[in-house]
């Protein structure tokens, strides 16, 4: 009996003391929320993130602690943070309205949109007329649709198409690194390459190991003709994302390109200049889509065919080079001296204005300068040839030539070859 007595007043003891605990634990962790309020309203999120942090370890039971914390973290961008934040404070209270909104507004800024539009209609459900719920929605949807939209584009080569529907999407998903890629990936393909690197550069600073993000920074390399740095970024980036496709072929045309190119650059060097024809038109057919190497590459090919006799075939390929890269001084002056040979003066003029008009060096200069003396010289009488004779020909294979021609000759011409 007196042991039992004991027993209750010691239990009782124990609630009474657990109880006295429990509220001086809550009232100290709702000094810290207080706390934690005060600096958010300041702006000040990483003294807020603290405080809020020391009144969950206070009371780790409390949803709205954790939804206070979730707000300051995706005001420090720290999303996949304040989702998980999110997740358990309506893990702890599924009634936790602010708790569900703030998981769908993570979920929506790291780009999962249809996750996102689940909890917005969780919030609808416990209140039909919220009107943020209602809006967040909308945005959800609209996510959701530019990226059918893109993936479309993308199989159409549309890149232009990608990068305005990736434009909209981040309005809403402003930390999904996968939309940013896609866009860094279309605006390289666009040959938009520093728009491309800056993309790229950012998510790097954020998250290093990310491959997709290496494989663009690879990609602008490869299309700006870097292709010793290219492969760098392929290979870093096949050792971040073993699977990665896209930077094992782009990794395995750079390796091909380059080897083509430098065997062509043997070939040629060593007087094979059959051989050197060859391997630059079997290193143009690695990748159509490498706009600067490929430019390289026709222009020397064209500098092959001139060695070759072959002067069409040359214009022809200094001509692709000039479309695929508008700047290329060298295949204008190869095509230049191209159009010389061929005594074409009308083009090879127009060919050196536009070398001396962006690079007047006394070189540009001087080449422009015998290139018009010539085209001047080509517009004179050629007298040999109104007579149909060599220019070699004999005084006497002159004579002959003249009497035969002149009844057919002005008298304006008859005068000066008299003369």
């Amino acid at each position: 009996m007196i042991l039992s007595l004991r027993c209750e007043i010691c239990t009782a003891g124990m609630v009474h003391f657990l109880s006295f605990f429990i509220s001086v634990s809550f009232r100290e962790a709702e000094s810290f929320k207080e706390q934690g309020n005060a600096y958010y309203i300041k702006k000040d999120y990483s003294e807020a993130f603290s405080y809020y942090t020391k009144a969950i370890d206070m009371c780790p039971k409390n949803a709205s602690y954790y939804g206070n914390r979730a707000a300051t973290l995706m005001m420090l961008s720290r999303h996949r943070e304040a989702l998980e934040d999110s997740q358990q404070a309506v893990r702890l209270d599924d009634t936790f309205m602010k708790g569900h909104l703030r998981e769908g507004k993570c979920h929506l800024s790291l780009g999962n949109a249809m996750a996102a539009s689940r909890c917005f209609h969780r919030v609808l459900e416990l209140e039909p007329d919220n009107s943020q719920a209602q809006q967040e929605v909308k945005n959800a949807d609209s996510v959701l649709e530019y990226e059918k939209m893109a993936e479309l584009g993308f199989e159409k080569h549309d890149f232009r198409m990608v990068v305005f529907c990736m434009d909209r999407a981040l309005e809403s998903a402003s930390a999904c690194h996968r939309f940013k890629v896609l866009k860094a990936e279309c605006l390289a393909m666009l040959g938009r390459y520093p728009e491309a690197q800056s993309v790229a550069s950012d998510i790097l600073r954020m998250d290093a190991t990310n491959g997709d993000a290496l494989y663009v920074r690879g990609l602008c390399l490869y299309y700006e003709d870097c292709i010793d740095k290219a492969v760098q970024f392929f290979v870093q980036a096949l050792r971040m994302a073993p699977d990665h496709e896209k930077a094992r072929l782009a990794c395995r045309n750079a390796k091909a390109l380059k080897a083509k190119k430098e065997d062509g650059n043997k070939a040629f060097k060593d007087g094979n200049y059959d051989a050197a024809y060859e391997l630059y038109s079997e290193a143009l057919t690695i990748d159509p889509n490498n706009i600067k190497t490929n430019a390289k590459l026709f222009c020397n090919r064209g500098t092959v065919g001139s060695k070759l006799k072959k002067i069409d075939q040359a214009i022809e390929d200094c001509t692709k080079a000039v479309k695929l890269d508008e700047t290329y001084i060298k295949a204008y002056l190869r095509r230049a001296q191209c159009y010389m040979d061929k005594e074409e003066y009308d083009e090879a003029v127009r060919d050196y204005e536009k070398v001396y008009q962006t690079e007047k060096t006394k070189e540009h200069k001087h080449l422009l300068k015998n290139a018009q003396l010539e085209l001047k010289k080509s517009k004179r009488k050629d007298y040999y040839k109104v007579l149909g004779v060599d220019k070699n020909a004999t005084e006497d294979e002159i004579k002959k030539a003249y009497r035969k021609r002149r009844p057919f000759l002005s008298s304006t011409i008859q005068r000066r070859i008299s003369m």
